[in-house]
């Protein structure tokens, strides 16, 4: 999509403080971190939602965002103490860009039922 931002990062049109990229997915720092860690991993191809992936791409899809936010897991060393998945679908659960993202939240004692 021409005009998403996440679109543009990946592009390389927007700058962005990329933690780890490959060919599916990039991770990225959130510029507004509700953690300590706080980062996103992004698919390269545009999907606004889950339900948007084609199913027999799924696990393609998947796999590299999943491949992706672990290998960034690892290099902030999270894995150890924990960490949160979150992601957002649709405006009224919070979703503020329309490209399938994760957010990766970490590096403090997370609550518990989260908004």
């Amino acid at each position: 999509m021409d005009d998403c931002i996440f679109c543009k990062i990946i592009r390389g049109e927007i700058p962005a403080d990329k933690l780890y990229e490959d060919e599916h997915a990039i991770v990225i720092r959130d510029i507004n971190p509700q953690a300590p860690f706080h980062f996103l991993a992004i698919p390269r191809k545009h999907y606004p939602g889950v339900h948007d992936i084609p199913p027999p791409l799924m696990g393609e899809v998947f796999g590299g965002v999943m491949n992706a936010y672990c290998k960034a897991l690892e290099a902030c060393g999270l894995v150890q103490n924990g960490y949160r998945l979150v992601a957002n679908s649709g405006e009224i659960a919070g979703q503020t860009v329309p490209h399938l993202h994760i957010h990766v939240l970490g590096g403090r004692e997370l609550s518990w039922p989260p908004g």
